[in-house]
């Protein structure tokens, strides 16, 4: 009886299946140029790259350099969606922030019935920094896991 049980409770540790986690990043960057004259877009990378294929490693051993060029970082295949700006001539225009969120939010509820999880949420702002800087973005990274 004392086998039974114990080869009934091996073999349920070995059934239980372990599973990977896979992460996914989507970002949105939304112009905060005024006028209108930027460019806002949703950007979803379609195939995968290895940091390790462009990582180094310095220490005081060991200064060991990567042979890899930066153009062979760049993503070649991805996914753009466009956006609106969220300023035009008048100034800042709502219904422009209105049409991103739609758009945004459709995308996460694409990727959320794909089986994603949306994990994490992170946003960042370069803003307009005082006379001659007319220049900015609203930043926004959405981290699926599943």
């Amino acid at each position: 009886m004392k086998k039974i049980i114990l080869f009934a409770c091996l073999l349920g540790l070995f059934s239980f299946e372990v599973s990977a986690q896979e992460f996914k990043v989507v970002t949105s960057v939304e112009s905060i140029v005024p006028n209108g004259v930027g460019r806002s877009r949703i950007i979803s990378a379609l195939e995968d790259k290895d940091y390790q294929e462009y990582s180094s490693v310095q220490t005081e051993e060991d200064k060991t350099r990567n042979k890899s060029n930066r153009k062979d970082i760049r993503v070649k295949n991805f996914e753009e969606t466009k956006l609106l700006n969220f300023f035009n001539v008048a100034g800042i225009r709502f219904q422009n922030i209105a049409a991103n969120d739609a758009l945004i939010t459709s995308k996460i509820n694409t990727m959320i019935a794909e089986g994603w999880e949306l994990a994490f949420v992170t946003s960042a702002v370069e803003s307009d920094a005082g006379k001659g800087d007319g220049s900015g973005i609203f930043i926004t990274r959405y981290i699926f896991k599943r």
